[in-house]
């Protein structure tokens, strides 16, 4: 039997997110809270790149697409502040942000 890829499989996009997400959890991030906003913000740009993928019409697949880009901006901005205070490792700011910057041209692309 043939097993068929998902829809978000074919996507570029969703594997950066799954890189992405890993990226914000070797930040390290030590404040419960900004980690817990990180992590779920970088968990739901995967969800919602996956969730426009399985949409059927273009203005559905944009909302989605839309939604994903703010997740990463969020997360991008609080694995940031957690180093700004010194709590997470600046070591992985980098990674973060050029992934983050790269999903974000991404997603971009699949709005349009």
């Amino acid at each position: 039997m043939k097993e068929y890829p998902l829809p978000h499989h074919r996507l570029a996009a969703y594997g950066v997110a799954l890189e992405f997400l890993g990226a914000v959890k070797e930040a390290r991030i030590i404040d419960r809270k900004l980690k817990d906003e990180a992590l779920r913000a970088a968990k739901g740009a995967c969800l919602n790149i996956a969730e426009g993928a399985g949409r059927e019409t273009r203005a559905d697949k944009a909302r989605a697409y839309v939604i994903a880009r703010g997740e990463v901006v969020e997360a991008c901005a609080a694995v940031e502040i957690a180093v700004a205070g010194g709590e997470a490792r600046a070591s992985s700011l980098p990674r973060v942000l050029a992934l983050g910057r790269r999903l974000v041209a991404m997603l971009n692309g699949l709005t349009r």
